[in-house]
C-alpha cells in the first residue's frame, strides 16, 4: 500500500511514517492530551509502529496525527487525533478524515470505531454516529495505566 501525501494550504497531509515526526507526537499525546497523558515513549512507539498513521507537516514540525488501528480488512479504531491548538481552524482535521477515508481498503472496512470526549461534530462530518447497539458495548479502561491522570477518559 503506496504511502498518501497532499498539499493543503502550505501543510503536508501524509501517510508516509517516514516523512513524520513521532518526537513530537509523543511530545503532545504524553503532555497535553487525557487520554495518554505520561505514555512512555517507548509503549508510543510501539503504536505507532504498529498503527496506520496519518499526520500534518509543517516547516519541519508535526502539527496534526492520528492513527487508525487495524486488521486493514474488516475493522479499525480511530484514535491519537489532534491539530497543536495554534493550528486549529484551518481544516487540517477534515482533510486529514477525508484523506483517510476516502482511502479504498479504509472504505471496505466493516466497522470503524472511536471514543471521543468533545469532537463529536467533526467525526460525524465524515459518518460517524452513537451506536446502533450500545448494549453489546464493552471495555477494560485503565485510565490511569500512565501514571495520574483524568480517570473519566
Amino acid at each position: 500500500m503506496d504511502p498518501l501525501s497532499v498539499t493543503y494550504n502550505g501543510y503536508l497531509i501524509t501517510t508516509d511514517k517516514e516523512l513524520m515526526f513521532p518526537g513530537d507526537v509523543h511530545e503532545w499525546l504524553s503532555k497535553v492530551s487525557y487520554w495518554a497523558k505520561h505514555i512512555p515513549y517507548e509503549t508510543f512507539m510501539r503504536s505507532f509502529n504498529n498503527s496506520f498513521c496519518i499526520g500534518a507537516i509543517l516547516e519541519g514540525k508535526q502539527v496534526a496525527y492520528g492513527r487508525l488501528i487495524t486488521d486493514y480488512a474488516t475493522y479499525a479504531y480511530l484514535a491519537d487525533v489532534y491539530v497543536l491548538d495554534e493550528h486549529r481552524g484551518k481544516g487540517i482535521s477534515k482533510i486529514m478524515m477525508k484523506e483517510l477515508f476516502d482511502l479504498e481498503w479504509v472504505k471496505g472496512l466493516r466497522r470503524i470505531m472511536l471514543a471521543t470526549k468533545d469532537a463529536h461534530d467533526l467525526y460525524r462530518k465524515v459518518g460517524f454516529k452513537g451506536s446502533n447497539f450500545p448494549d453489546r458495548l464493552m471495555e477494560i479502561t485503565r485510565p490511569d495505566i500512565y501514571g495520574d491522570m483524568d480517570t473519566r477518559c
